[in-house]
C-alpha cells in the first residue's frame, strides 16, 4: 500500500574525476565534528561549489552520512519530513518507518509529535553519523523552518547536521554561535584563492592561462567558481584570452547574464536546441529526453554525457549517471530562453510529450505535473483518476488539490467531475468543512449541462453516483447511519455495473452503516460483497478496508481469532509503511490481545495505534479510541496517573469534537476508574447519568446491592439475546453470574457461569473473567467442583479454558475494577488470597476435610490456613470467624 519516495534525491552526488581539492575547508568542517557541534552552516549565493566541497568531505570522513537534495516540492512539511526519515534510513534501515504515512495530508499532521517520536528513534543510531539537507534556500516555509528548528535543538548528540544554502535559514543562528554549538563557511571562505583558480582554470579546465590573466579573472569574479567556469568554457577556442578577460567589468549579475549569452551561441545548434527543450525537465534521463525532442541526429543519452564531459552545467544524481538535472542558475536561463524562442503551444507540447512518457513508463504524478504545466485540463484530469496515481505519498494530494483550487470556475464547470473530484480529494486528506459545498457545485454544473426533459447519458449517472458516494462517505465519519445508508443506496441505483471499485465503496459503507446499528448480519454480508468486488476491481484500499470490517464484525461475534487472523491478513496488504487507517487494525489487534490477558503485545499494538492516530488527529473517533484503550491498559498496569491523562485527553477530544457517538464510552471508562479507585459514589453518580445497564449493574455489585443488579441484567440479557448481539450478551452474563454469586444463589450462578464459559471458550476470553476479581475466581472454583462431581470420571469440555482461567487469576496483574467496597480495610493485617477462599468455604459450611477436598491441600495445610485467619480476624473459634467476615464483607 506505500509507495517509494524519489530516490536520486537522497543519492550523495558523485565527485568528478579532476576537482580542486579543499583541504583548508575540510579541516575547518572536522573541526566541527571535533568540537561536537551540532550544526554545519555552509551559505554562499550560487556557484561557489557548497554541493561540491561537501562531496569531497565525505569521502573523506569515516561516518556514515545520510544525504537529501532538496526542492521547491519539499516546502510542503508532510513531504519534507517523509524526505528527511528517508534520508536517515539511509543511515540506519527502518528507522522511523512506522511514520512515514502517516503523512498523507498537511492538515492531519502533528509536526512536534512526529519529530519527537522520530528523535526518539535516532538516538538508538549506535554511531556517530552525519545528515546533510542541500539546496536549503528552496525551502519556502515557516512550519518546515520551525520543524527543523525543533530537530536542531534537540538532536542526540551522535547526529552531525551539515546545512548547504544560498541564504541564511530562520534558525535561532545568534544562540546557536552564542553556545559553540555552530560552524559556518561563507563566500569569502569558498571563494577559490589564486591558486586554487590557477589549478582550477589551467588543469581542470585544461586552459593555458598566464598568472597575469588567472590573478585578472580572479579579481574580476571575487573567486566565484562558477564565473570562474563559465569564462572557462567561454573562452574554449578563444585567440585572445586577455582581451576576453579584460572586457569583463561590472556586477556578478551582468557578468553572469553575458557568460550564460556566450556559453549557448557557442554551442552548436542541435545542443542549443536540446538544452532549452530539455530544460522543462525538473530531472532527466536519455529515453526521457529523446521523447521530449522527437526526431533528432544524438540520442538524449549520447548528449546528456557530452554536456557532463564539457562542464555544461549538468549535476549527475545517481552513481550509474543515468539520471541528471541542470545547474539551477543555468535552468533558469534555458527556461527564459525558451519563452523567449517558443510559442506557448510549442512549449505545450514539450510539456505533453514530457507526460506522455513519464505515464507509459508508470510515473503517473509526474505525468500529471506535465499535463498540468501544459494546462492540459482533460489530460491532467485523466491522469488524476488513474489508479496508479500515489495518493498515499505525503503531499500528493495536496499537489491534485492545489492543482483543481486553481482552476477558473468556469473550467470547473464544463466539467461537474472535477468539482466532485475536489470534494473527494478533501475527505481524503481529512477536511469535512466545504465538501458538501463542492459536491452541490458538481450538481448544479452538471444539471446545466443536461437538457430539460432528457435522460442522463451513462457518463452523467456515474457521477451521480460518485457524488452519493462522497456523501454517504461524509456522513459515516459523522456517524449518521440512516443519511450514509440513503446515499450508499442512491450510489448502486446510478453506477454503472462496471463500475466495480465505486459500486464496492458504496456497500462498504452500506456495511458501515448496519454496524454501528448493532445489525451484525447485514454489516457482514455487505462487506464480503464489497470485498468481493475490490478484488475484482484490483482496488486493494477497498480490499483492505473490507477486510479490516469483516474483523471487526467478528469481534462482535465474540470471534476473537478470525478477527485477528483478518488484522493480520490487512497488516500484510498495508507492508512496511503504515498508512493512517492502520491505527484501526493495530486497535483491533489491541483489543484482542488485551483479552487474551497477554498485556505485553495487547500494549504494544495500543501504543502503535495510539502514535499513528495522533499524527493524523482530526481522525478523531481513532484518537479517542486509542486513547480509551491506553487508559485501560495503563491501569491494568497499575498506571492510576497514566491512565488519568489518557482519559482526560480523550474526553477533551469528545468535547472539543462534540463527538456524541464516544461519550458512552468515556462513560464506562470514567466508571471502571472510579470503581478501581475505590470512589463508588463517584462511580455511581455517573452511571445514573447515563442509560447503559452494564454500568449500572456494576456500580449496583459495588455499592453491595447484588439483588437490584441482577433487576437490570435479566432484562438488559433478554434484549442482548433478541438482537444477537453476542459481545454485550457475554458481558451480561458475566455480570449475571457474580450477582447470582453474591446473592447467595449458588445453583443459579453455576448454570448461568456454565453458559458465560460456553460463550466465551471459543473466542479464548480472559479478561472478561479475571476483572471481576476474588468473588469470580472463588465462583469458577466452585464450577470446577461441580464439573468434577457431574462429569462422572470423564473430562469436561470446559474442564482446560476453566483451569486456565483460574490460572490468569494467580499470575494476572491488576484487575480492572475492585467489584466491591474493600472488606479487608478494617484489618491490620489483610487477608491472603487463599485464606480469602479458605474462609468463604469455611462460612459455606464446608469441614477441614472438605475444604481439602475441594482445594487440593493437605489436612495440616488448611488446619494452618485456618490458624492465621483467625489470628488476623482476631477470633478463636469458627462461629466468631463467620460472623466477623460477615461484618467485614468479606462473603
Amino acid at each position: 500500500m506505500s509507495t517509494p519516495l524519489l530516490a536520486t534525491k537522497l543519492y550523495i552526488p558523485p565527485l568528478k574525476s579532476s576537482i580542486v581539492s579543499r583541504p583548508r575547508l575540510i579541516d575547518w568542517l572536522n573541526e566541527g565534528l571535533v568540537k561536537n557541534c551540532k550544526l554545519a552552516l555552509i551559505s554562499a549565493s550560487a556557484g561557489f561549489g557548497k554541493t561540491t566541497l561537501i562531496s569531497e568531505w565525505i569521502t573523506k570522513c569515516d561516518r556514515e552520512v545520510g544525504w537529501l537534495s532538496l526542492d521547491e516540492g519539499d516546502s510542503e512539511p508532510e513531504r519534507f519530513i517523509s524526505y528527511l526519515v528517508a534520508a536517515l534510513q539511509t543511515v540506519k534501515s527502518g528507522i522511523g518507518a512506522g511514520l512515514m504515512a502517516a503523512l498523507q495530508s498537511a492538515e492531519s499532521l502533528n509536526t512536534e509529535a512526529l519529530l519527537s517520536a522520530l528523535l526518539n528513534e535516532i538516538t538508538t543510531i549506535p554511531d556517530d553519523f552525519i545528515l546533510i539537507l542541500d539546496d536549503y534556500h528552496l525551502i519556502d516555509s515557516p512550519v518546515v523552518d520551525q520543524s527543523l528548528a525543533f530537530l536542531v535543538e534537540h538532536q542526540p548528540s551522535q547526529m552531525h547536521m551539515v546545512i548547504s544554502t544560498r541564504e541564511d535559514p530562520s534558525l535561532p543562528l545568534a544562540r546557536l554561535r552564542a553556545r559553540s554549538q555552530m560552524i559556518e563557511l561563507r563566500a569569502s571562505d569558498l571563494r577559490f584563492t589564486s591558486a586554487e583558480a590557477s589549478e582550477f582554470l589551467n588543469q581542470v579546465m585544461g586552459l593555458t592561462l598566464s598568472e597575469e590573466d588567472i590573478t585578472s579573472l580572479e579579481t574580476r569574479t571575487e573567486g566565484w567558481i562558477a564565473g570562474l567556469q563559465l569564462a572557462a568554457i567561454s573562452m574554449h577556442g578563444q585567440k585572445d584570452a586577455s582581451g576576453f578577460i579584460q572586457a569583463f567589468t561590472g556586477s556578478h549579475r551582468y557578468i553572469l547574464d553575458y557568460l550564460l549569452e556566450e556559453v549557448l551561441q557557442r554551442q552548436p545548434i542541435e545542443v542549443q536546441n536540446f538544452l532549452l527543450r530539455t530544460s522543462i525537465l525538473e530531472r532527466m534521463c536519455g529515453p526521457l529526453c529523446d521523447a521530449v525532442l522527437g526526431n533528432q541526429t544524438a540520442s538524449g543519452q549520447e548528449t546528456l554525457t557530452y554536456l557532463e564531459r564539457a562542464n555544461l552545467f549538468i549535476v549527475s544524481l545517481d552513481d550509474e549517471r543515468y539520471w541528471y538535472r541542470y545547474h539551477h542558475l543555468f535552468g533558469d536561463l534555458l527556461r527564459k530562453r525558451l519563452k523567449q524562442s517558443f510559442t506557448s503551444e510549442g512549449i505545450n507540447n514539450l510539456q505533453i510529450q514530457a507526460s506522455e512518457w513519464y505515464e507509459k513508463n508508470g510515473l503517473i504524478l509526474q505525468a500529471f505535473k506535465h499535463a498540468v504545466a501544459a494546462y492540459d485540463v482533460e489530460r491532467a484530469n485523466r491522469l488524476m483518476e488513474d489508479k496508479k496515481m500515489p495518493l498515499h505519498l505525503p503531499g500528493v494530494p495536496t499537489i491534485i488539490l492545489n492543482w483543481l483550487e486553481s482552476l477558473p470556475t468556469n473550467v470547473l464547470n464544463a466539467n461537474p467531475a472535477l468539482w466532485w473530484k475536489q470534494a473527494a480529494m478533501m475527505m481524503d486528506s481529512y477536511q469535512t468543512i466545504g465538501v458538501e459545498e463542492k459536491l452541490q457545485a458538481a450538481e448544479a454544473a452538471l444539471a446545466m449541462k443536461i437538457p430539460p426533459n432528457s435522460e442522463m447519458d451513462e457518463w452523467s449517472r456515474n457521477l451521480v453516483g460518485k457524488i452519493a458516494v462522497a456523501r454517504a462517505m461524509l456522513a459515516a465519519t459523522l456517524y449518521q447511519s440512516e443519511t450514509s445508508l440513503l446515499y450508499a443506496h442512491r450510489a448502486l441505483e446510478y453506477l454503472h455495473p462496471d463500475n466495480t471499485t465505486y459500486r464496492s465503496s458504496a456497500i462498504q459503507y452500506i456495511g458501515f452503516a448496519h454496524y454501528i446499528q448493532g445489525d451484525r448480519d447485514e454489516a457482514d454480508q455487505a462487506y464480503n460483497e464489497a470485498l468481493s468486488l475490490a478484488q475484482a476491481a484490483g482496488d486493494n484500499e477497498g480490499v483492505l478496508l473490507a477486510i479490516t470490517r469483516l474483523g471487526q464484525v467478528h469481534e462482535l461475534r465474540n470471534q476473537y481469532h478470525q478477527a485477528a487472523e483478518k488484522y493480520q491478513h490487512a497488516l500484510q496488504l498495508i507492508g512496511e509503511d503504515p498508512i493512517p487507517f492502520t491505527t484501526v487494525v493495530y486497535l483491533g489487534l489491541a483489543r484482542i490481545y488485551f483479552e487474551w490477558n497477554d498485556l505485553d503485545t495487547a500494549e504494544k499494538y495500543g501504543e502503535l495505534s495510539f502514535q499513528l492516530a495522533r499524527l493524523c488527529d482530526q481522525v478523531v473517533d481513532r484518537l479517542i479510541l486509542s486513547q480509551l484503550f491506553m487508559s485501560q491498559i495503563k491501569l491494568i498496569r497499575g498506571d492510576v496517573a497514566g491512565a488519568a491523562n489518557f482519559l482526560k485527553q480523550a474526553e477533551q477530544n469528545t468535547r472539543q469534537w462534540e463527538f456524541a457517538a464516544r461519550v458512552p464510552t468515556i462513560a464506562t471508562q470514567q466508571v471502571l476508574m472510579h470503581l478501581y479507585q475505590g470512589n463508588i459514589d463517584a462511580a455511581v453518580q455517573i452511571a445514573q447519568q447515563n442509560d447503559l445497564p452494564l454500568l449500572k449493574a456494576r456500580t449496583l455489585i459495588a455499592q453491595g446491592d447484588p439483588s437490584a443488579a441482577l433487576a437490570v441484567l435479566v432484562p438488559h440479557r433478554q434484549n442482548m439475546e433478541e438482537k444477537g448481539w453476542d459481545n454485550n450478551l457475554l458481558s451480561t452474563m458475566v455480570l449475571q453470574a457474580l450477582a447470582l454469586h453474591l446473592e447467595g444463589e449458588k445453583d443459579p450462578a453455576l448454570q448461568v457461569l456454565s453458559e458465560a464459559l460456553t460463550l466465551a471458550e471459543p473466542g479464548g476470553f480472559i479478561r472478561q473473567f479475571v476483572e471481576q476479581g476474588e468473588p469470580m475466581r472463588l465462583l469458577i472454583l466452585d464450577y470446577r467442583a461441580w464439573i468434577e462431581n457431574q462429569s462422572g470420571g470423564r473430562i469436561h469440555p470446559l474442564r482446560g479454558y476453566v483451569d486456565k482461567l483460574l490460572a490468569a487469576f494467580t499470575t494476572s496483574e491488576s484487575v480492572l475494577v475492585s467489584p466491591t467496597k474493600n472488606p479487608q480495610s478494617e484489618l491490620i493485617e489483610p487477608l491472603s488470597q487463599r485464606e480469602l477462599e479458605v474462609l468463604q468455604l469455611i462460612c459455606q459450611g464446608l469441614s477441614n476435610q472438605e475444604i481439602c477436598q475441594r482445594l487440593f491441600l493437605a489436612l495440616d495445610t488448611v488446619k494452618g490456613h485456618n490458624r492465621r485467619i483467625f489470628e488476623k480476624l482476631q477470633v478463636h473459634r469458627r462461629t466468631e470467624a463467620i460472623a466477623k467476615a460477615r461484618e467485614l464483607n468479606l462473603i
